[in-house]
């Protein structure tokens, strides 16, 4: 999908030609909140999600220390989710960066799709952040996300924290057809308290309200870039919020990328027939087979930890074994002086460690030690379950 910016008043004149506006379908004017949900139909989808999500979050209450073991699945998802929207990086791209560059550092060599994919990662961590400290989920806090979001790359060109002031339009770059034509400008204001109403508000069922207001913002397509990242961002929000989930970590991109063309279409018939039902039915799906899966990837990244404090003790012999497991289960992808920096071990203890684990195939080198830089290594065994 590609989303234009223009009016169509101020497409070119080849824009204009390429691009058939004739089929397109609008925004639902009047049909939001939805008013006759058939709910016996729904019923058993949304009882099969409800059961494997709360199956899921167990296993979250379960992990003594689930923001460690579960990083990586935060970057999974800032790698499927910016993929969606044409971004293409790869885990080992992102980890490989964080291993050479501070938080806040942007480097100029660097393929800015590596970038906006760690930004999507570190917006989400710092919205979550922000809702810890009182903030409420709100239009206010949404422009906050996307100002972070879009603060580096090609997106910082693109108003970011800030509503779109002019009509967009999300087309099929294949067919050159305007598929949908989200809500006028001069409506947005009045659409998002209606959406903010109805998420804090309404009560229908959480995992019910989730999916009418994941479409409902999509269907707003409030910013003029953006909207897709942060319209899945929304479903954790609204997930943990309502302590759906009792952690921040449920992430769905996975699910909608392998049903691109499905979740597309069924969005795009909401506004067409006003019928709510098949979305929802397909959202709710999408919350059980991603909370399957999650829990699976989950459940094996606590197996491997559990296999590896017990080699790394029997490997390092130290009090400091535990400290180096989470280290490398944290970073899985660092630098022999970042291990150092980061546990407050000596530089000469750090290598030693390393070079120990190294030896035992617990450790791979992907970059020998030259100059000012040391070695980088990398925990195969926890990147071979978080590949995408």
């Amino acid at each position: 999908m590609l989303l234009l910016h223009q009016k169509m008043g101020k497409m070119s004149n080849n824009m204009t030609a390429s691009f058939q506006l004739n089929d397109a379908v609008a925004y639902h004017d009047g049909q939001f909140p939805p008013e006759n949900l058939d709910l016996a139909k729904i019923m058993p989808a949304l009882l099969a999600a409800a059961s494997a999500i709360a199956r899921y979050d167990q296993m979250l209450k379960n992990m003594h220390n689930n923001e460690i073991l579960l990083a990586p699945l935060r970057n999974q998802e800032a790698v499927i989710s910016s993929r969606m929207e044409g971004t293409i990086s790869t885990m080992d791209e992102i980890m490989q960066y964080e291993a050479d560059y501070a938080a806040d550092e942007y480097a100029e060599h660097v393929r800015t799709d590596i970038i906006e994919t760690l930004l999507y990662q570190r917006t989400l961590k710092n919205v979550q952040q922000a809702m810890k400290g009182g903030y409420p989920l709100s239009a206010s806090l949404l422009k906050t996300m996307h100002q972070q979001l879009l603060s580096y790359g090609r997106g910082a060109t693109k108003s970011p924290g800030q509503f779109k002031t002019e009509q967009n339009y999300l087309a099929d770059t294949f067919s050159r057809k305007i598929l949908f034509v989200p809500i006028a400008p001069e409506k947005l204001a009045d659409g998002l308290q209606r959406l903010f109403d109805y998420i804090n508000l309404h009560s229908d069922p959480i995992l019910l309200k989730t999916a009418v207001s994941h479409l409902e913002f999509e269907a707003l397509h409030p910013f003029q870039d953006g909207n897709g990242r942060i319209g899945r961002m929304l479903i954790t929000l609204m997930l943990w919020q309502s302590q759906t989930i009792s952690e921040p970590h449920f992430y769905i991109s996975g699910y909608f990328e392998e049903h691109k063309n499905r979740y597309v279409d069924l969005m795009r018939q909401v506004s067409q027939t006003g019928d709510w039902n098949e979305w929802i039915i397909f959202f709710l799906n999408a919350v059980e087979s991603q909370s399957i899966r999650n829990l699976q990837i989950s459940e094996n990244i606590r197996n491997l930890y559990e296999e590896m404090k017990q080699r790394f003790s029997q490997v390092l012999s130290s009090k400091h074994a535990l400290t180096v497991l989470d280290f490398v289960f944290t970073y899985p992808v660092f630098r022999n002086s970042s291990l150092a920096e980061k546990t407050a071990l000596s530089p000469a203890t750090a290598n030693r460690f390393t070079k120990a684990l190294h030896e035992q195939g617990l450790l791979t080198v992907i970059e020998e030690g030259s100059g000012r830089k040391s070695t980088r290594y990398s925990f195969e065994h926890l990147m071979n379950l978080v590949r995408v």
